[in-house]
């Protein structure tokens, strides 16, 4: 009933026809698992009835041009393969790179010194201004902290953006939402709770701790 409800609004706003529907629909798993097998799992008819009103009214709305249909979901071998066979175009986007994982958990530093929990500080380089800086293969985060304070005067922003992008090699595999937790978590969990604002420098040794934290759960999980 919920599916066909949520089709009939769709109808309803498709019928004018000077307007664009996009209809997004997020973890699509949960609407289209496959129906072999739930059958074969004694799963309840409902789940397989579900599928089937769901692929009918997908159907219905390819007689309107001003309709565009999208789909996500993590978990792509669990959808029916009669829905995969009505997409269009399916696109692979795979986890962040090195570049993006850079960009982001420079973001969460940068939100973080402007809510005061980190030191103010100049911002990262870009991640292009970094790859002349870098060696082959790239300095690990632990060479890095050895290496000796900024003089007096000169620009700290190069250490710490190679700090940042060993950190950011580290995230091997993590989502986008996985990469934006970690600044908070590495606060929450590997920063002294009394501690007010904290070093740039702090918080990316935390950050890095937090990074083997989370890759270290996640490899016993599996």
């Amino acid at each position: 009933k919920m599916v066909m409800g949520m089709f009939t609004r769709i109808h309803e706003m498709l019928e004018d026809g000077d307007t664009f529907v996009c209809v997004l629909i997020d973890e699509v798993e949960s609407l289209t698992a496959a129906r072999q097998a739930s059958i074969s799992g004694n799963e309840p008819s409902d789940a397989v009835r579900v599928v089937n009103a769901l692929l009918t009214q997908l159907d219905q709305l390819r007689r309107y041009p001003n309709a565009l249909v999208l789909a996500t979901s993590n978990l792509t071998g669990a959808i029916d393969a009669a829905f995969i066979d009505r997409a269009d175009i399916k696109q692979y986007i795979g986890p962040p790179d090195v570049r993006a994982r850079y960009e982001i958990l420079a973001s969460c530093l940068c939100e973080l010194s402007r809510k005061k929990v980190v030191e103010p500080f100049d911002s990262f380089l870009s991640y292009r201004s970094i790859l002349p800086l870098l060696q082959q293969p790239p300095p690990k985060f632990a060479l890095l902290q050895t290496l000796p304070m900024e003089i007096e005067g000169a620009d700290p922003s190069p250490r710490r953006s190679l700090m940042l992008h060993a950190i950011a090699l580290q995230c091997e595999g993590l989502s986008g939402r996985a990469l934006r937790k970690l600044p908070f978590l590495a606060h929450a969990l590997f920063l002294p709770s009394r501690v007010g604002t904290v070093s740039l420098e702090q918080s990316l040794t935390a950050l890095y701790s937090a990074v083997e934290h989370e890759q270290d759960t996640r490899q016993k999980l599996q």
